[in-house]
């Protein structure tokens, strides 16, 4: 079914909306295709006007190209390129002032005779600045005026009339997207630079940095090797949440192994009373998953996905604990579909069962899991 024939007015039937809907975007997804191949040394011309640039790269545009426009200064300046929008409107009214000679004007006009954009380019010119045009028409007025020229090419708009721009600005995104990560990446714009401009929301959580989530050391538990467990639980209790986790040292301080509650729960499981007053080395985890000082919240957050555990220590050079990363504070940053561990996913695991043995629950240290603090 071609779109002419559900231009007459009416409801469509699901089926009609799927077709009308899979040809809409057929039509763009084949417009930005042509666009890759399109692309010449006007495209690189462009980038390299961009990574020059000295002051802002203004970008501007009428209607929908305006809306574009406002989307490509947002994504340049995530990307490290100094960026603002300018409305062309009110640009003839004063706004003018915020252009400098020093600056790159990246103009985006489907036509290239969009009125409240051409009446801008004598003054752009006056002012020193270089312009970029983004047009359908190379050999448009701004085509013309510009000292870098990407041309769209002829696009068909997805519109069943033809008319409302679709086509044309999925095709200016594209271009927007691909001057701005070029540029980007010539700057040699790092995770750590996104990461400074991204502090909000869920990503910049992920992108900060490990020492900001952790644990602090004085926060954790914290035992010395030659430990038994049942003095480890007793001496160990920390007011505030607590963590799932002990972090082994030997006497000179250096992480040595990490004893969770699920290590805990095995041992009532298998009956290994015996283990409660030996050394808490002889049940300990040997050198476990560590992340550095420094490390970003991202690749822990793929570490303990990966690897499906609860607890990461966080350690300096030397091997030193810092802290402790927990699961329970970062579990919202998990990709979606990863499985979680198996202490965050059964309440069960989260604390050993009760034991029955009448020495534990008269000890006062391990009989209950209020006492052991699981």
């Amino acid at each position: 079914m071609s779109m002419d024939a559900v231009i007459s007015a009416g409801p469509l039937s699901p089926a009609e909306q799927l077709r009308y809907a899979h040809e809409i975007i057929e039509i763009e997804s084949q417009a930005v295709a042509g666009l890759a191949g399109r692309l010449d040394l006007e495209f690189c011309a462009a980038v390299d006007q961009l990574y020059r640039c000295a002051g802002s790269v203004i970008v501007t545009g009428m209607g929908k190209a305006g809306l574009i426009g406002q989307k490509i200064v947002a994504t340049l300046c995530s990307t490290g390129t100094r960026s603002h929008y300018l409305h062309p409107a009110e640009a003839i009214h004063g706004d003018l002032g915020r252009i400098h000679a020093s600056d790159v004007v990246v103009i985006l006009s489907q036509s290239g005779e969009t009125e409240e954009v051409v009446r801008l380019l004598p003054s752009i010119a006056s002012l020193g600045a270089k312009v970029v045009a983004i047009t359908g028409r190379r050999h448009s007025t701004l085509g013309r005026a510009a000292q870098v020229t990407i041309d769209l090419g002829p696009l068909k708009e997805a519109c069943s009339l033809g008319l409302a721009p679709s086509t044309s600005t999925t095709a200016m995104l594209a271009i927007g997207d691909a001057l701005a990560l070029v540029t980007s990446r010539m700057r040699g714009f790092g995770r750590e630079d996104f990461a400074r401009f991204h502090p909000g929301g869920s990503l910049g959580r992920k992108l900060a940095k490990v020492n900001d989530a952790m644990r602090p050391l004085s926060a954790c538990r914290v035992a010395v090797c030659s430990q038994t467990l049942r003095e480890v639980f007793v001496e160990a209790r920390l007011p505030g949440r607590r963590s799932g986790a002990v972090m082994v040292v030997d006497p000179e301080g250096m992480l040595r192994g990490i004893f969770t509650d699920s290590d805990l729960a095995k041992l009532f499981e298998s009956r290994r009373d015996e283990a409660l007053d030996g050394p808490i080395r002889d049940v300990m985890t040997r050198l476990p998953a560590t992340v550095p000082s420094g490390s970003m919240i991202s690749d822990v957050v793929e570490i303990m996905a990966e690897r499906k555990i609860s607890e990461l220590p966080v350690v300096d050079a030397d091997g030193r604990p810092l802290g402790l990363v927990d699961i329970t504070d970062i579990v919202s940053l998990l990709p979606e579909g990863s499985p979680l561990p198996q202490s965050v996913q059964s309440p069960r695991s989260i604390g050993p069962p009760r034991p029955k043995n009448p020495a534990f629950r008269s000890s006062g240290a391990i009989g209950s899991t209020e006492a052991v603090g699981f």
